[in-house]
């Protein structure tokens, strides 16, 4: 997929206020910090589309990007730690649950885990989630610039052995650098696959 076009169109909490569901969508998640913004920025070849912060939490609202006038790309909160009040994140909770579960036109989440990090007991019970709720998604993992292949091999192995406990089959997954675009192509020819889809509805 060529992107020849991303633009901000709306950020909203309440997924009833956002863009009319009449292309297909797209939305990324994953643990605060955990690099979501900036593989959104190298995906569409933007720097500064969706915003970047070394504070965990900055992405606070659903926020909407009309891409190649065709289809949404969606960047939500993260879940997990933040710095933000308890209070903020229960809403942000009931934020991204109402969204991801009554959004009509969501085709599918790309779950952003960490590649450094052993499986975290937060991204596996958020994805079971969405394997309770029947939420179509994919998992990428990120940063893996920051270590060699060996251990990013090691982490990734790990978490997938840890969605066997609970999964008969595994969800497609994809590795990714921001910094070396790496996985670039190979993702965006994933959303490139899943957008007729919702054509086909």
């Amino acid at each position: 997929m060529l992107i020849k076009s991303a633009e901000f169109v709306i950020s909203n909490s309440d997924y009833r206020k956002t863009p009319e569901p009449n292309k297909a969508e797209i939305a990324f998640i994953g643990r605060s910090n955990v690099g979501k913004s900036s593989l959104i920025n190298m995906l569409v070849g933007k720097k500064d589309l969706a915003k970047t912060s070394s504070k965990p939490g900055k992405t606070q609202l659903i926020n909407h990007f009309e891409i190649n006038q065709e289809w949404y790309l969606v960047d939500l909160p993260g879940y997990g730690y933040a710095v933000t009040s308890k209070s903020n994140r229960a809403s942000w909770g009931k934020m991204i649950s109402n969204y991801i579960t009554k959004r009509k036109n969501l085709i599918s989440l790309f779950v952003l885990i960490d590649s450094r990090l052993s499986p975290q007991k937060i991204d596996l019970e958020f994805i079971n989630y969405l394997g309770k709720e029947e939420i179509p998604f994919s998992i990428i993992f990120t940063k893996t610039d920051k270590q060699g292949v060996n251990a990013t091999n090691k982490n990734v192995e790990e978490f997938t052995k840890a969605l066997q406990k609970d999964w008969v089959e595994l969800p497609k997954y994809f590795l990714s650098s921001s910094v070396k675009k790496i996985g670039k192509e190979e993702i965006l020819n994933e959303i490139e696959s899943l957008i007729p889809y919702f054509k086909e509805e």
